[in-house]
């Protein structure tokens, strides 16, 4: 898929709460072994939202740190997208709440966007479609969550907090990265969900490796490679969906990518996996050291299920705007460790009658 104007991303950032919990504490409270743990997972810790942080704040943040590197005003944003799962209300939109907050509104398309863990690219795709077609000058696009894991269940160990936002505009000298060209791949694979009501998902994990993760990965990237007819080595950099750290590594060896090319946007091990936030993440965290001329490729995947493929070629404007805002490692470094009982508090798993 490409838009009949050429697209670009101006501006992004992210957002990562400074709160972090240890695997080894998760397992000690439920009798596990954190080094087996660790080792099956390739996760140290995961970012913990705090008692004043849900997927709205964390939303605003990323979308301010966005507009400082697009250097543009928010009242020319013609879009707010918030790719999420984890919504503060259950009715009534984010999308709204985080376009009031950073001076968009009124006169702004506003809608939030459900697609498990690619919510975030799914709302790229939108504001590359609206800038594409001249119906928008800028749009925003945010992935971000608060990740929930019911206590004991094995997505605890890895379910976390994060935002990441892109402004997208026409591609012209303000742009960071131009978009080559994009591909989804769509089916009906049931590895993820979630009741109406229900505090936490399920997961049926006979389907998370293939046919859920990897098939999707592959077919939407390998089908992107050969519409441009590149191949992996045309590539700098890579960033898959990090839903553990071993998932994104075997998913790359399948396409023919190496490790040096994915440890730029690998994140995982340090702060777990932000669900509609992870690959966009690993995506900023690359422009955060990108260099003009060099090609990234992005591959996200949702859960129910879908991956959205992208390639992007670096653009000159990155090097002015790099340092206008902190970086996802920045982000990162900041961090203050907490035990089991705060953790639980922060994410809301001891409830009062």
């Amino acid at each position: 898929m490409k838009p009949v104007k050429e697209v670009g991303i101006v501006g992004w950032g992210s957002y990562i709460p400074k709160y972090r919990v240890k695997i080894e504490e998760i397992a000690r409270v439920w009798g596990k072994r954190g080094e087996w743990i660790k080792d099956d997972l390739l996760i140290e810790e995961k970012s913990v939202s705090g008692l004043d942080e849900d997927t709205a704040t964390m939303s605003v943040e990323a979308a301010k740190n966005a507009l400082k590197r697009a250097k543009i005003s928010p009242s020319e944003l013609g879009a707010v997208f918030v790719g999420t799962e984890s919504k503060p209300y259950a009715v009534k939109p984010t999308s709204t709440i985080v376009a009031e907050a950073i001076g968009a509104t009124p006169y702004v398309l506003a809608a939030d966007l459900e697609f498990a863990c690619k919510a975030g690219t799914e709302a790229l795709q939108c504001c590359i479609g609206l800038v594409g077609s001249n119906m928008i000058k800028y749009g925003l696009a945010i992935g971000a969550d608060t990740a929930q894991g019911a206590p004991a269940d094995p997505l605890e160990y890895s379910a976390a907090c994060g935002a990441t936002a892109f402004i997208v505009g026409m591609a012209s000298s303000n742009s960071v990265a131009k978009l080559e060209a994009s591909v989804s791949y769509v089916t009906d694979t049931p590895d993820f969900w979630r009741r109406p009501g229900k505090p936490y998902p399920s997961h049926a994990e006979a389907f998370t490796g293939d046919p859920a993760y990897f098939k999707h990965i592959r077919e939407a990237a390998q089908t992107l490679l050969s519409e441009l007819g590149l191949k992996p080595s045309d590539f700098d950099y890579a960033v898959f969906h990090q839903p553990n750290g071993k998932f994104p590594l075997r998913v790359a060896r399948q396409l023919g990518f190496t490790k040096e090319q994915l440890m730029a946007g690998y994140l995982v091990p340090w702060i777990g996996n932000t669900y509609a936030g992870s690959s966009v993440t690993g995506f900023s965290a690359v422009l955060d050291v990108a260099k003009p001329g060099q090609r990234i490729l992005l591959v996200s995947y949702g859960s129910g299920a879908g991956s959205d493929a992208f390639s992007f070629i670096v653009q000159d404007a990155i090097l002015e705007k790099q340092p206008l805002a902190p970086t996802v490692k920045e982000y990162i470094d900041r961090k203050e460790l907490v035990d089991y009982s705060l953790y639980a508090k922060y994410r809301g798993k001891i409830t009062l009658p």
